[in-house]
């Protein structure tokens, strides 16, 4: 990154010495020509004024500019190319995320699903040296999107998931299963699941508890979040008559969700509500820190030369003048 400054800038305060300077050129030039006032013009041919009237003033502006680009040569300016080299612990964090119909719940606004989306991505924008990724599960579990470092398409990913994009159901174990798979075989120093579902395991091959198993062999530490308020919630359902809102009891196996993150060395939170779930986020975020070591290098060049240059030109050509042009004009 190259940015241009100014070793020694308090000697642009110099350039206030111009002002007398200029202010004496002025007085002088005005009280150097006398006046005499006549009462008209008629008998007097005015000609138009000679070169040399309108030249004379240019060796005291290139003197003028020969002092700014001295005073700007003595404030020593500086061309300062900055490297960086960054090195991170990374953190790679798989997102597990439960779209089971119950997800359309209204607790949340617009509803859990939602909510959920907008609070991870906001997550994934405070965290831009880990690579991150995401498994979504209802009956089955599928991998929305692998361990990546490209946090837009990554973002785009969590806004195209729909309720609906698997079959209805949910098999937490599954989605611990899968997320587990797609994270095991990484080289970070820390290795992280946020597993996000609002009900029971009622589906799917391997038990929550198997994956939690399977998950501590490898290292991966799973934070578990039940999403859902307490006792009933709003659920939009269909029926012969059209979609119709309906209290549902809220059901969370807390009790499983709770061993699967103890078995892993993580942590079980319950979110009632959208600000509950943006707090559960902040306070992985705190606990997940990675680390970064920034080194940085700066080099110097010096770029007063040009300056001088400049200024010598100009006293050149104010001596040019002098000797030459004003003594030769009529």
């Amino acid at each position: 990154m190259m940015n241009h400054t100014f070793l020694h800038p308090q000697y642009f305060f110099l350039l206030l010495l111009l002002l007398p300077m200029i202010g004496w050129y002025v007085w002088k030039q005005h009280s150097a020509h006398a006046t005499l006032q006549i009462s008209s013009l008629r008998f007097f041919s005015l000609g138009r004024k000679s070169r040399k009237t309108y030249i004379r003033h240019a060796p005291f502006v290139l003197r003028i500019l020969a002092l700014i680009m001295i005073i700007t040569a003595l404030a020593r300016p500086q061309s300062t190319n900055q490297l960086q080299n960054v090195s991170t612990e990374g953190i790679d964090i798989m997102v597990s995320l439960d779209i089971s119909s119950s997800m359309q719940a209204m607790d949340f606004k617009p509803n859990r699903l939602e909510a959920a989306k907008e609070v991870a991505i906001e997550f994934i924008k405070g965290r831009p040296n880990d690579r991150m990724g995401l498994v979504i599960f209802a009956a089955e579990s599928f991998t929305q999107c692998p361990l990546t470092l490209d946090h837009n398409v990554l973002t785009n990913l969590f806004r195209d998931v729909r309720i609906g994009m698997l079959e209805d159901g949910t098999a937490i174990g599954m989605g611990l299963a899968t997320a587990v798979n797609r994270i095991k075989d990484s080289d970070a120093k820390s290795k992280v699941i946020i597993l996000l579902s609002d009900g029971e395991n009622n589906r799917g091959q391997i038990a929550p508890l198997t994956a939690a198993e399977i998950a501590r062999t490898f290292g991966i530490r799973v934070y578990t979040i039940g999403v859902g308020t307490i006792g009933t919630a709003p659920v939009p359902i269909n029926t012969v008559f059209g979609q119709q809102v309906q209290d549902v009891e809220v059901r969370i196996d807390e009790a499983m969700l709770t061993e699967v993150a103890e078995i892993t060395g993580g942590r079980y939170f319950r979110a009632t509500d959208k600000a509950a779930l943006e707090a559960v986020y902040e306070e992985i975020d705190q606990m997940e820190k990675n680390k970064i070591q920034v080194q940085e290098y700066t080099r110097h060049s010096e770029e007063f030369l040009p300056y001088v240059l400049l200024a010598l030109l100009f006293l050149l050509m104010e001596m040019a003048l002098r000797n030459t042009a004003l003594r030769t004009l009529p």
